[in-house]
């Protein structure tokens, strides 16, 4: 939960956030893509990637029945024949390149709609009214959001598409050699201490002894890669914030000199990430040493288990050569997992990102629910109401004097408090951004309200897009030109096509002058001010406030705040007060640090 002034603390995630199960986040996953617009577009290109695999398997069936005349061409020295056969394997060669190609084709595409529709769901919920707001101060959940939406979502888009076409080609081949290898050793007696043992299709056994044996143990070794390929992710996410808030605030930063504070921050993040890549190397070592040994048995395993056939004269040459190319593939098709072992436990980890994520925006509507919470509702006529409206904060509640205000259309009303009693906690809370609390809140039945934060957003883009925001292209040049200049911004006029991060190219005063001069453009019926006007110097005050006085002169203002001396604006004034009431059951009330300092 987020301190009074919604400033994220990074506490821990909220419960009810932790890993629900791999079945549950894959249904999670159903639900997305069922719901999604690419979900006909994925289906086809996964049928038409089954069929492409199917095919290739049957190409890989001619290939290795290919080998045993080929080898026995070269086992009897017959040129001729060795000459014709590379023929054949030409055109098969060239069938399975065209397969290999289409399946590559389909492979990138599924890759990119899967992609597509998981990065838009993620959008759409972040989007959602107040969403984003709400887990932003939802604890480590909600840190760089922008990272799980655009770094995570690909990154399991890629690993889903490998694992997913090599484990259906792996299964398709599978069964399309196995048949061949029980074939090739079926019938084969072992003659051992003088007894016969017959074992149907005994390298069928050997290869799922060998893959099943080498499979389990490298999950045994290779599984705490899943929690720490998470740990990774998460210290990357806390580095790569910092990083970010560093940059933000260069400016104070270099002003207070706090450039070595800063350097001492970052070290530590850095720590801790390369901590995390070292824990994770020394798994990946502990690894390297099961798959590897595995790996080298594996260049002659396939020979020692055709062996006997061959010594016992059952088959040719080219008939071992078409066995070891059976047993390879039955092999490398059951050692699919061992070899993309850390390929799971990465796609493993990233999925729990996503669906933690996920979970956490759509939570973020209903955490909580069992506290108190401010109501809020339209009344039957244009006026606002507030009624016995509390709002509880870590550190006490704030209220207004009068338990019951009624706001006409056109009345313009100032707020004041004593510092700490919550001004900028109650502008949050009238705009819907703060639900703890009780009472209720009557809105206007047919105009909606505008508010005004203390530091605006303005988006980046060109300058007509950042005063005609939240909407665009719906003011003339002419009266952008005006209200630029009724704010004395007339020098950017000659901007208004410049595309810009405006935040960063205009000063604190000027974004509060763009923001009134947006005000003036969009006309809004009812206003609410969050200690703007009194942070502003007089040339720029005077500018907003004759703003508010004739462009805005039928509109309802209400100004949090302290009173403007020696000014007419506001007819009439609310006090907000303040009262420790400390509440049991509140959901920040563990969190000793959240402070009220609005």
């Amino acid at each position: 939960m987020p301190n009074a002034n919604g400033k994220n603390t990074r506490p821990a995630n909220p419960p009810g956030l932790d890993d629900p199960g791999l079945w549950a986040q894959l249904m999670t996953m159903r639900r997305i893509y069922l719901a999604s617009p690419v979900f006909r577009t994925l289906f086809c290109l996964a049928v038409g990637s089954f069929f492409v695999v199917v095919a290739t398997a049957l190409g890989q069936i001619v290939l290795n029945r290919w080998y045993k005349p080929f080898y026995d061409a070269i086992e009897r020295r017959d040129t001729g024949a060795f000459f014709h056969q590379l023929t054949i394997f030409a055109g098969i060669a060239g069938v399975l390149l065209l397969f290999n190609v289409s399946q590559q084709w389909l492979n990138q595409m599924f890759r990119l709609k899967l992609r597509e529709g998981l990065t838009r769901d993620l959008i759409a919920e972040w989007m959602r009214p107040r969403r984003a707001f709400r887990l932003a101060n939802a604890g480590a959940i909600g840190v760089n959001p922008d990272q799980r939406m655009q770094e995570d979502a690909g990154h399991l888009a890629d690993l889903t598409t490998d694992l997913a076409f090599g484990l259906l080609q792996s299964t398709i081949l599978l069964f399309s050699f196995v048949g061949v290898l029980w074939a090739l050793s079926d019938g084969f007696i072992f003659h051992i201490g003088g007894r016969s043992i017959d074992i149907p299709g005994y390298m069928v056994w050997a290869a799922i002894i060998y893959a099943g044996s080498a499979s389990c143990l490298s999950w045994l070794v290779g599984r705490p890669l899943i929690n720490l390929n998470g740990e990774r992710y998460n210290r990357e996410a806390a580095l790569r914030f910092t990083m970010m808030r560093v940059n933000e605030h260069i400016d104070s930063i270099t002003l207070a000199g706090g450039e070595p504070s800063e350097r001492q921050r970052l070290e530590n993040d850095l720590g801790s990430v390369l901590m995390a890549m070292r824990n994770i190397f020394r798994a990946q070592i502990n690894l390297a040493w099961v798959v590897d040994s595995y790996g080298w048995v594996t260049v002659v395993a396939p020979i020692l288990v055709a062996a006997p056939v061959y010594f016992a004269g059952q088959i040719s040459f080219g008939g071992l050569m078409m066995a070891v190319g059976a047993f390879n593939q039955v092999h490398t098709s059951l050692r699919w997992f061992i070899a993309n072992i850390g390929a799971i436990t990465d796609w493993r980890a990233t999925l729990q990102r996503i669906t933690a994520f996920r979970s956490a925006l759509i939570g973020t509507d209903a955490l909580n629910d069992a506290e108190g919470r401010i109501e809020f509702a339209l009344n039957d006529s244009n006026r606002l109401t507030i009624d016995g409206l509390e709002v509880v904060s870590p550190s006490g509640h704030t209220r207004l004097e009068e338990p019951r205000v009624e706001i006409m259309p056109g009345e313009r009303i100032v707020i004041s408090g004593d510092p700490g009693t919550g001004k900028t906690l109650l502008f949050r809370a009238l705009a819907g951004l703060w639900p703890w609390g009780s009472g209720r809140v009557g809105l206007p039945k047919d105009e909606p309200v505008t508010f005004l934060p203390r530091t605006p957003y303005l988006p980046p883009g060109k300058l007509r897009d950042v005063l005609s925001y939240p909407q665009s292209d719906i003011f003339d040049d002419a009266q952008l030109t005006d209200a630029l200049s009724r704010v004395g911004l007339q020098r950017l006029v000659s901007q208004l096509d410049t595309e810009a991060r405006w935040d960063r190219e205009l000063s604190d005063e000027d974004e509060r002058l763009l923001a009134f001069a947006r005000l003036s453009l969009h006309r809004p019926r009812w206003v609410f001010i969050d200690e703007v006007l009194e942070s502003m110097e007089p040339p720029a005050q005077r500018r907003a406030l004759s703003i508010l006085q004739k462009d805005l002169h039928g509109t309802t203002i209400v100004s949090i705040g302290r009173p403007l001396p020696d000014h007419s604006l506001f007819t009439r004034g609310l006090q907000l007060v303040r009262f420790a009431k400390p509440s049991k059951h509140h959901p920040a009330r563990s969190d000793r640090k959240l402070e009220e300092k609005a």
